[in-house]
């Protein structure tokens, strides 16, 4: 574990005991309820005509001339996409961001997002005071750059880094598993910053980067590099080639699993790289896998 890991596990465990009674719980549900307004609002302007997401919207320049309440209402601007694929990621965002909340805590899935949208604003700030300074112009449209995207998009990246095993079924046919989804995203938004840069439109970047960073934070400090330690290696090859496997018990033949998932079924002879472990607050013994230790529905 590196000094960066264990101070930022040290100071999040000060912070929690001194400020966690605060912690927002099911905090996931409240931001799919802003959409939700987000989305009333817009479905609105159709009819009367006023741009009221207009006036909501992460704009410096209106912030710094009174319109304060934008520091909040940015959040609650729905991303641009047809209803059944926002009921689709509303539905996706839930399971993702409760099964953060159960592994990490109220008060650590709360510092990872509000994280997420201090950087943005800082972001958006920072894009404003630049460009001035560069153009000798003052930005207006900053605001309409920024959404909390990218923030929902650092949810899925931290709940693949937890569960990078877990598949799920991409356009519900295709099993694929969370690591390489994720690698793919993380790609594809690399490619765009890196165009935004080189066209010139870095002010578009910028707020795309910040967005991100609570996750870049997330991923340096959950790291143990010591794995990676020469002496570190050598220590685990010896102790693979000294170890003796355990002796597995068969009937009639057959081998007999000692693990077994209640939620999926597989076993420790189907899948070996899976870790099995009891969930202390099933009524019962209950064993599940790693990929629904934290997400499986508690027996009663």
């Amino acid at each position: 574990m590196s000094i960066f890991t264990f101070g930022g596990i040290i100071l999040l465990d000060k912070l929690e005991k001194k400020f966690g009674k605060f912690a927002v719980n099911n905090l996931i549900v409240y931001l799919i309820g802003g959409y939700v307004i987000g989305y009333l609002l817009q479905f609105g302007q159709r009819f009367t005509g006023v741009p009221y997401l207009d006036y909501l919207t992460l704009e410096p320049y209106y912030i710094l001339h009174g319109q304060i309440w934008r520091l909040v209402t940015w959040v609650i601007i729905p991303p641009q996409t047809q209803l059944i694929w926002a009921l689709i990621m509303f539905f996706l965002y839930y399971q993702l961001g409760t099964a953060l909340e159960r592994t990490w805590g109220a008060f650590r899935f709360n510092v990872y997002i509000f994280g997420g949208l201090l950087f943005t604003l800082i972001g958006a700030f920072i894009t404003y005071v630049v460009y001035f300074l560069i153009y000798k112009t003052t930005p207006i449209g900053i605001g309409n750059l920024i959404s909390t995207y990218y923030i929902n998009l650092s949810i899925f990246l931290a709940f693949s880094t937890c569960f990078p095993d877990m598949q799920v079924l991409l356009y519900f046919i295709i099993p694929v598993k969370m690591k390489w989804m994720s690698i793919f995203y993380l790609v594809i938004v690399g490619v765009e910053i890196v165009e935004h840069f080189v066209s010139g439109q870095w002010y578009v970047a910028v707020p795309i980067i910040a967005s991100l960073l609570n996750y870049l934070i997330f991923f340096l400090m959950t790291r143990n590099y010591n794995r990676y330690n020469p002496k570190e290696i050598h220590r685990r090859n010896e102790f693979r080639r000294q170890a003796t496997p355990p002796r597995t018990q068969y009937r009639d033949g057959t081998p007999i699993a000692r693990h077994k998932c209640a939620v999926c079924g597989r076993t420790e002879l189907s899948n070996p790289e899976l870790e099995f472990r009891f969930c202390s607050k099933c009524n019962g013994n209950y064993e599940y896998c790693s990929d629904h230790l934290f997400t499986h529905t508690h027996v009663n």
